[in-house]
């Protein structure tokens, strides 16, 4: 005598009753993938776009912030006693030039090279060559003094810079940020060749 177990038998599906969704579609979507134009995060959304900006405009701020500088060092030297590096700059001015000029005439010569190089700095186009290639000179000048005058610039018995030769040095900041700005300049404006003939 044999026996058989019978399966019960599940009745076929009904297509006509919607499967229900699945738990996950039951949240809102708009949490974790907003609609297209509408960013999450409105302060980070703000700050990426202040990034962008400056990206943009990164050159013309480093050109700027660098004639800002020059020129406020410039105007200072116009007026007797209002720069701290005002008899630093004369000394070694004096020293380059073997004494052979007036301290007047070297300060009001500074204020006025300094102020001229902000302007085109910050103006740019045409004066942007010019202005780039008389602070290279300047710089030049600017540094000598670690040489000109080391007992004004360094420490005895140390090769620690003073607080004078700590001024000096910072300038190295604004000789890489010129350099950036050059290499801009004169990478992407080359000038022609000359053709023999």
């Amino acid at each position: 005598m044999s026996s058989s177990t019978v399966e019960p038998t599940l009745p076929p599906p009904d297509r006509t009753t919607p499967e229900p969704p699945p738990r996950e579609a039951h949240l809102d979507r708009t949490q974790h993938h907003p609609p297209v134009g509408r960013r999450p995060w409105t302060r980070l959304a703000g700050l990426a776009d202040l990034a962008g900006l400056v990206d943009v405009h990164a050159l013309a701020l480093l050109r700027a912030t660098v004639g800002i500088v020059f020129v406020g060092f410039g105007v200072l030297k116009l007026f007797p006693s209002a720069s701290p590096a005002e008899q630093l700059a004369v000394d070694a001015a004096t020293k380059m030039t073997l004494g052979l000029v007036p301290e007047t005439v070297l300060l009001l010569s500074l204020a006025a090279l300094e102020t001229a190089i902000g302007i085109g700095l910050i103006v740019g186009r045409r004066l942007l060559r010019p202005a780039l290639v008389a602070f290279f000179l300047h710089m030049g000048g600017v540094f000598s003094t670690l040489v000109l005058l080391p007992d004004a610039m360094w420490q005895p018995h140390s090769p620690a810079p003073t607080m004078e030769g700590q001024y000096v040095v910072k300038n190295v900041v604004l000789v890489a940020v010129c350099l950036v700005v050059a290499a801009n300049e004169w990478g992407r404006h080359p000038r022609p060749r000359r053709t023999a003939g």
